[in-house]
């Protein structure tokens, strides 16, 4: 008896979820310029998780592209500052979120206000001081409750494009 109780709860769960699933906002991660992004993804999307600076390149840099991405009318956050590996594992100061942040609004004429650190991968020091700086948090829990995308160079990570094909199927 109590096993149909288990199953039922967790059904109820998984249903609720699909359901969150389809009504919420989609998003796409690791947004920059030159970097390959479905256009169906794009126009499907609601928030746009973007790289302030990939390789020592500033997304300002590239001011057309900017301008695109503003013209799009989506939300935008900051999704890291350098992209690196476990790059919010690691301790940061507010000088190195700050140096995102203003990279960030000379492209779009503002400051984010969503942050998502790459992989996932923040640390309790690092959500403070994100906090601290008036960061709303994109956690895991998100990647339940939300279809997120990734704009990736497949062929390298082909994780990312059965990341993008479930998503688009569940």
């Amino acid at each position: 008896m109590k096993a149909k109780y288990i199953l039922f709860a967790v059904l109820i769960i998984l249903i609720s979820l699909a359901i969150a699933r389809s009504i919420l906002p989609r998003q796409i991660d690791d947004v920059r310029p030159n970097r390959l992004c479905e256009d169906d993804l794009v126009n499907s999307s609601s928030v746009l998780m973007v790289i302030p600076i990939f390789e020592n390149r500033s997304i300002a840099e590239n001011m057309s592209w900017c301008e695109q991405i503003l013209m799009l009318n989506k939300t935008l956050g900051m999704h890291g500052v350098y992209h690196t590996k476990k790059e919010f594992s690691e301790v940061r100061d507010e000088n190195y979120v700050k140096t995102g942040m203003e990279e960030f609004r000379k492209c779009f004429g503002f400051y984010p206000s969503v942050f998502e650190a790459p992989q996932l991968s923040l640390s309790n020091e690092n959500e403070k001081l994100l906090k601290s700086l008036n960061f709303t948090i994109l956690h895991r829990f998100h990647y339940l409750t939300h279809k997120v995308y990734h704009c990736t160079d497949y062929e390298k990570k082909s994780w990312l494009m059965l990341l993008n094909t479930l998503n688009k199927i569940i």
